[in-house]
């Protein structure tokens, strides 16, 4: 697979994300051109180990990006606890500690949203199992901007409410169960 700048894939998630996760990151090979970018809900007074935790698990390098760090191709990127991951016009991330949206903060909302300015028909985004509405709007931004929206289909989702809410936005989204959601992560890196 050769690298793909012009195109990225973007997650959101919240309760059960570690479970849903561990099923879609670690089928990711070591040759994945895309830059993933994730949000997961993690209360801000705790110590994030989702970048160690599946660092562990995965093929591809995982960590949280330090602020205008460049996003590369095969690298998984986790907001860091207490700041939204923004995606900037020159495919760099900013962090930012503008206030909760959805009552989150990173919220997936502002990941998807700016990642679709960035990408536009380059981005793939997916909202996953979650019980808020965050996701919801963003998932909106990426079709609008030409990008593809997957969801999570809320009858396999621990939590179907983060899924509900962005089909009820997005009913053109691509509703699947994990297994096939990740096949099209691999299909869309071809």
């Amino acid at each position: 697979m050769t690298p793909a700048p012009d195109r990225a894939v973007v997650l959101g998630a919240s309760a059960g994300a570690v479970q849903a996760l561990s099923r879609l990151l670690p089928v990711l090979p070591r040759d994945y051109p895309l830059p993933v970018l994730v949000v997961v809900h993690v209360p801000p007074q705790r110590r994030n180990v989702l970048a160690e935790l599946f660092a562990a698990k995965c093929r591809l390098a995982v960590r949280e990006p330090d602020d205008k760090e460049p996003i590369a191709p095969g690298t998984i990127l986790f907001a860091p606890p207490d700041y939204h991951m923004l995606v900037e016009a020159d495919r760099t991330v900013s962090l930012s500690v503008e206030g909760p949206v959805q009552f989150s903060r990173p919220s997936i909302d502002v990941l998807f949203e700016t990642a679709a300015d960035a990408y536009g028909t380059g981005l793939i985004a997916a909202v996953l199992t979650g019980a808020n509405h965050d996701g919801a709007e963003g998932l909106r931004a990426v079709t609008e901007a030409g990008g593809t929206a997957l969801v999570e289909d809320p009858a396999s989702a621990a939590y179907p409410v983060m899924p509900l809410a962005a089909l009820a936005l997005v009913p053109s989204a691509e509703t699947l169960p994990l297994e096939a959601l990740a096949r099209r992560l691999l299909d869309a890196a071809g």
